[in-house]
């Protein structure tokens, strides 16, 4: 189940678009991108779609006040007048707004020191998936002086360990940025001959 907190969080800019649209049609579709904007958000929470939380919920309240100035823009050029006491909502809407993205980004700059230290481990997700024929034999997680890492073993009844290796597509250590944003740490994915089955780890620098 979604968290309360994290479904509150993503309907903040859908309540504060409520409270200032003016026009029907520019309401909905703002209305309609910025739901779907917070959908997406609540997938990342719940892990259901595999991104970085941190920035993704930056990116979400850097991009959703975006969408909302648009449609604000979009009603004037059309000539909708103002309602009474709109301009107060609209004051109201950009505090609003302006507040949640700071605390989003001081969270993320905390949560980027926190992690900076290496006390965490890669998850599961980034290793790759073991086509028909290669199974796992252990997992697990250790951690050193360069920072933690996962580390798999696993074996091929029929297939040799550099071929296990070449099935993975692992000959090489893949590495990338862990995040978009905020998170910088290195993940890098490989695999090594353990010279009884083939070690497949992920480890985050």
């Amino acid at each position: 189940m979604p968290t309360v907190l994290g479904i509150l969080f993503a309907a903040v800019p859908v309540a504060v678009w409520a409270a200032i649209a003016r026009t029907r049609p520019v309401g909905l579709v703002v209305g309609g991108i910025l739901l779907a904007g917070a959908g997406l958000l609540v997938g990342v929470q719940q892990v259901w779609i595999h991104a970085p939380r941190p920035d993704a919920h930056l990116l979400f309240t850097a991009l959703a006040p975006l969408a909302i100035a648009c449609g604000v823009s979009l009603e004037g050029r059309h000539g909708n007048p103002p309602s009474p006491g709109w301009a107060d909502r609209r004051s109201g809407a950009i505090g609003v707004l302006g507040m949640q993205f700071a605390l989003t980004l001081v969270a993320g700059l905390l949560y980027a020191l926190v992690i900076s230290d290496g006390s965490a481990a890669a998850p599961s997700r980034v290793l790759p998936s073991l086509p028909p024929g290669i199974s796992m034999v252990s997992e697990g997680v250790g951690c050193g002086s360069g920072g933690c890492w996962r580390v798999v073993t696993v074996t091929g009844n029929d297939l040799s360990r550099p071929e296990i290796i070449r099935e993975l597509g692992l000959q090489q250590e893949r590495c990338r940025s862990n995040g978009w944003l905020l998170d910088r740490r290195e993940l890098c994915v490989g695999a090594r001959d353990n010279g009884k089955n083939v070690t497949v780890y992920a480890s985050l620098g």
